[in-house]
């Protein structure tokens, strides 16, 4: 087994890309992304190579612990250090890995950067250390850069010492750091960075809600009204499944028009800002004002994620400290509205007829969402958690890369988010047709007149409870019901049914990750905010 072992953003999972042709999707130009090891058996040297999470120097994250701990069962350490930081990197790595006696190889990425130093360094690393040390460019790794790095870890040996080699005679000395923006500046940098991370969302949403509102009417005319005309033959247990108001097809239908142009676009977005380096600069930005609401600079990049998915964005808090995990597990559970929960929050919105609601929608799920956390988890003290002292290198973002992520965003909601929801609008259909979900209107009535909402909402808040699209059951019928409610209402209408608590998946990965009492905790917490807030918005508007 052969570890790839460095800090954060040196280039390791885009050298394991490079080396094994997996997918992996989810690692990017910002710090902390890799939060799990992956394995992945490359043929060519008959080996099996793990990527880890960054290595965090006095750092207490979960990743920091995973990664120290895999380096104690590999047969090969490769040492992955930026070369623009060589010196202080590969000495960092000797003092952190326990190295004596393992086969080692040093990988030396971001050739790119500073070719005519890295080469001079690598060479009296190979000197001293004893070890194969190879110079690449991670993020464009070509056949012959490959072949390097296999031959450095066929050739991998045991360190001849390992200490420190800093102070051991002169180092030919890079330090290279990114360069300066106004990102960085004390008093842009945060306006800056919250319009930065508000564009990221608010353009691909707009797109995509302007091409579904071209779509739909020209698809429920050439598609969707055939369908229905040509279904009045089946049985009628057939009809109501495919083609009635909760029927997979019909309903199915504006949940993939809805949701799947959102995942596209800001699966895009979200990927171009972390192969530039925006997304980086823009949490170390913000890092001062979260601290306000309990959360780092190293924390909101899992609640950006939870705007893709929530469940990744839950796995990714390994990388938080322990003082802020809670924290921002609660601010993604309440706040970070998934692609899925954004594309039918924005076909409620269309199809009752008030598109506009959507931007104040969101605006009040982050500022609620920041309340929520810094009500339940308090402010966080400058050492809670390690700042971000640097910085990712600005750079052009590489098309196969950004390519990896879309495609495993995609392929998530083709293989996974759609077919659960055609399960959830069979079921719906169902119990439509005994009579079930009028007997539940019945019952939750006077509780939903809290509200100001009929009774006859809250199967749609019920079942997204189970998935945050199942919001999109109140459009059965061609949204007749939304039609009925005013602005106030629908907007009332889509925050309990998104904000209530977290979906199902999202809660048992949250147990799996923190306990069943902490998923319990927060999910009543969340109630709690979310019902207060709905009713408080019920009387205002």
């Amino acid at each position: 087994m052969v570890m790839l072992a460095g800090l954060e953003s040196v280039g390791k999972s885009a050298l394991f890309r490079g080396l094994t042709g997996e997918a992996t999707g989810d690692e990017a130009n910002v710090r902390g992304s890799t939060v799990v090891c992956r394995r992945c058996r490359v043929a060519d040297c008959g080996c099996e190579v793990v990527d880890t999470p960054g290595i965090r120097v006095r750092g207490d994250a979960e990743t920091t612990r995973m990664a120290l701990g895999a380096a104690g069962e590999a047969d090969v350490v490769l040492m992955v250090a930026r070369g623009t930081h060589g010196v202080s990197e590969v000495e960092t790595l000797l003092r952190e890995l326990d190295l004596r006696g393992k086969r080692s190889a040093l990988a030396m990425t971001f050739l790119d950067k500073a070719p005519e130093v890295v080469e001079p360094l690598a060479a009296v690393y190979r000197e001293r250390l004893g070890i194969p040390v190879v110079v690449v460019n991670a993020r464009e790794l070509d056949e012959a850069g490959r072949g390097r790095v296999l031959e450095a870890i066929e050739g991998a040996r045991a360190m001849k010492g390992q200490q420190p080699f800093g102070q051991a005679g002169s180092l030919p000395h890079l330090q290279m750091d990114p360069e300066t923006t106004l990102f960085e500046n004390k008093y842009l940098g945060p306006w800056l960075a919250l319009g930065c991370m508000a564009a990221m969302f608010a353009v691909p949403v707009y797109v995509a809600y302007q091409f579904a509102s071209w779509t739909q009417p020209i698809v429920d005319e050439l598609v969707i009204t055939p369908l229905k005309v040509a279904a009045e033959g089946w049985p009628e247990l057939l009809q109501v499944m495919l083609t009635g108001g909760y029927g997979a097809i019909t309903l199915g239908w504006y949940s993939f028009l809805w949701a799947f142009p959102v995942v596209l676009l800001i699966s895009m977005s979200v990927a171009l800002a972390e192969e530039t380096g925006l997304k980086d600069r823009i949490t170390a930005a913000l890092d001062p004002w979260l601290r306000h609401v309990g959360l780092s600079g190293r924390d909101l990049i899992p609640v950006l994620s939870g705007f893709g998915c929530n469940v990744v964005a839950v796995f990714q808090t390994r990388s938080c400290s322990k003082c802020s995990r809670s924290g921002c597990v609660s601010m993604i559970g309440f706040g970070s509205a998934c692609s899925y929960q954004i594309g039918a929050s924005l076909s409620l919105f269309g199809a009752s007829g008030h598109p506009g609601l959507f931007v104040p929608y969101l605006a009040a799920l982050f500022v609620v969402g920041a309340l929520h956390t810094r009500l339940w988890h308090g402010a966080l003290a400058k050492e809670g958690a390690m700042p971000l002292h640097e910085r990712a290198f600005l750079q052009r973002p590489t098309w196969r890369a950004v390519w990896w992520r879309v495609k495993a965003a995609v392929g998530q909601f083709l293989k996974q988010a759609m077919p659960i929801f055609i399960v959830i609008c069979l079921v719906a259909a169902l119990l439509e047709h005994a009579g079930v979900i009028d007997g539940v209107a019945a019952v939750v009535a006077p509780v939903m007149g809290w509200f100001h909402l009929p009774g006859e909402v809250a199967p749609g808040i019920l079942f997204s409870i189970l998935r945050k699209d199942g919001l999109l059951t109140l459009n059965s019928g061609d949204g007749a019901l939304l039609a009925t409610l005013g602005a106030g209402q629908v907007f009332v209408l889509v925050w309990l049914a998104s904000t209530f608590t977290a979906c199902l998946v999202t809660l048992w990965t949250i147990r799996r990750e923190l306990g069943w009492q902490f998923a319990g905790a927060m999910a009543g917490r969340q109630a709690v905010t979310s019902v207060l807030t709905g009713g408080v918005m019920a009387w205002l508007i």
